[in-house]
């Protein structure tokens, strides 16, 4: 069945299916969300939601380990995913009515709302933790994104619920690949040639919502900033209904097969809303996502689950049973993979788990991994001094062996990680990749210049932190860990006096100098807070310090 408003007249010929009343104006199931009020859904939507593939995104953690930290951070990858459900519909649909001559139908209207719902199906315990964190340790070589596990649940859940897609409307399998790329991204990227099949070049900026791969302005940050932020009880300034009231659709110098492409532009007055918006995601990563406690954490709840990989099976559909680390090979197995493993593995009378529980009993009992030491390196203007990188981490790896050996330690307590923040693309802005229109002119695009923003573009777009982390068993007062502090005092000693907080900052500016910040380590290292810091505090370009 199609529409009979939004097809076109190839699409009514006689050979084609009944059509069905317009999708924009069918109602279903109202929801009520903390972040987005009144939130209604379609009802094929409603259907995906009721379905176990779906349901069990309750029992996945939206960030985390970092409840632990945060105790209001509770939420989960289901409220999510449908708040960027709602966002994504909400933008379709102001673009529609601003612009119909951009013939955005109810089938991209409703595969765009599918997708925005879909996205996160594939994350596994404790989100990111899982793929970015437990999959890269004991699966070395594995290139597995969580983003590849959405599309095979996608289909899983498709399949496994008989959905009926083509009574809403949708054509397939034309739709079902639109709505997998735009999770996904395209499968063939061959430079110069249009890669997606579900939509044609014309609609190009329908790929832009979800997952923006041009310069990262889409509706899932916008959720996860908006929602994140409520429950970490921090503050974010970013307004994403301004950005949406004054989003248009123009044609951009870029083309493709010959073809002009089409781009989301913003007001040029929206600069600075813009800016705020990928300050938050600095911020964010770096007052919550990566502080140095929840990464601690986090490297628990990965060990601990690293140890039990060989230990906890999962039965499959069959008679197949399957580790942690292969789920993600078979959808039936891995809906069955939760955050309920910690459970599993705390309360197991298992003695192949006792590794795994003192782990997590350590958690429990706030007896944690200590950030024994770290470095700041603020990257600026210029490429990134590769050979600086390695001088500094050979510093600290022999540093990491002396120590060991100097206190009869064993090398393998201690871990070292390398913690990056930026605006969403290393070293560069952003805004760069953004294109504006004028209030008097607005079907021409442009990029804004730098002089123009001069006063809202921070000096360095990106950090790289290299923390040392000392994973026995150990408290404050105990000699070890006291003479681990003392000895990288000694053998940093422009860093801050406490060994936990100890920060040293190596700038790189457009004469490719080299300066130590100090005394900053109480600015990056203090325990959160739910007041919102200074406009200075929270900018990520530090002003430089002559030493």
């Amino acid at each position: 069945m199609i529409c009979s408003k939004c097809s076109t007249l190839a699409d009514q010929a006689p050979d084609k299916p009944n059509t069905i009343d317009c999708q924009f104006n069918v109602q279903g199931k109202v929801f009520n969300d903390p972040i987005h009020g009144l939130v209604p859904m379609h009802p094929l939507l409603v259907r995906i939601i009721d379905t176990p593939q779906f349901q069990r995104l309750r029992y996945i953690k939206q960030l985390g380990g970092a409840c632990y930290v945060y105790p209001g951070a509770t939420h989960n990858r289901f409220e999510h995913s449908i708040g960027v459900s709602h966002l994504a519909g909400r933008l379709v649909r102001e673009l529609k009515e601003r612009q119909p001559e951009l013939q955005i139908s109810c089938r991209d209207f409703l595969c765009v709302q599918i997708a925005g719902l879909c996205h996160d199906l594939g994350h596994g315990p404790f989100s990111h933790l899982f793929d970015g964190m437990f999959i890269p340790k004991v699966s070395t070589g594995r290139k597995w994104k969580h983003e590849d596990a959405s599309v095979a649940m996608f289909d899983h859940l498709v399949d496994k619920n008989e959905l009926k897609m083509e009574q809403h409307g949708l054509v397939l399998p034309e739709d079902l690949d639109f709505i997998k790329e735009q999770i996904a991204g395209p499968i063939d990227k061959t430079p110069g040639k249009w890669a997606y099949k579900g939509r044609p070049e014309k609609k190009s900026f329908l790929y832009e919502i979800i997952a923006n791969k041009r310069n990262g302005v889409d509706v899932d940050k916008w959720d996860y900033f908006a929602r994140d932020s409520y429950y970490l009880g921090l503050q974010s300034n970013f307004d994403h209904d301004r950005f949406i009231n004054f989003a248009r659709v123009c044609e951009v110098d870029e083309e493709v097969d010959g073809k002009k492409m089409s781009q989301i532009c913003a007001r040029d007055k929206e600069v600075d809303n813009l800016y705020d918006m990928f300050h938050t995601r600095f911020s964010l990563h770096r007052r919550a996502y990566q502080h140095r406690v929840v990464e601690a954490i986090q490297l628990m709840i990965r060990d601990a689950l690293v140890e039990a990989n060989p230990h906890i099976l999962i039965k499959g559909s069959g008679v197949k049973t399957f580790r942690m680390s292969d789920t993600v090979f078979d959808m039936e197995v891995y809906s069955k993979l939760t955050d309920h493993v910690f459970e599993q593995i705390l309360y197991s009378p298992s003695s192949d788990l006792d590794k795994a529980r003192k782990i997590l009993e350590r958690i429990t009992h706030r007896r944690l991994y200590k950030c024994v030491g770290q470095i700041l390196k603020v990257c600026g203007g210029i490429k990134d001094k590769d050979n600086l990188e390695d001088e500094v981490m050979d510093k600290i790896k022999k540093w990491q062996s002396d120590v060991a050996s100097e206190n009869h330690l064993d090398p393998n307590d201690f871990e070292l990680r390398v913690i990056k923040i930026d605006y969403g693309m290393k070293k560069d802005d952003p805004i760069d990749q953004m294109r504006f229109y004028k209030k008097d002119n607005p079907t021409k695009a442009f990029k804004i210049s730098k002089d123009q923003v001069l006063y809202l573009r921070p000096e360095s777009f990106s950090q790289q932190q290299i923390r040392i982390y000392y994973k026995k068993e150990t408290d404050e007062t105990d000699e070890t860990i006291k003479a681990i502090k003392d000895d990288w005092s000694i053998k940093f000693p422009e860093s801050h006096a406490d060994g936990s907080q100890a920060v040293v900052a190596v700038v790189l500016g457009p004469q490719t100098s080299v300066e130590v910040l100090a005394n900053i380590g109480q600015m990056y290292e203090e325990e959160p807070q739910n007041s919102a810091r200074t406009e200075d505090q929270e900018k990520p370009g530090i002003k430089k310090q002559e030493v």
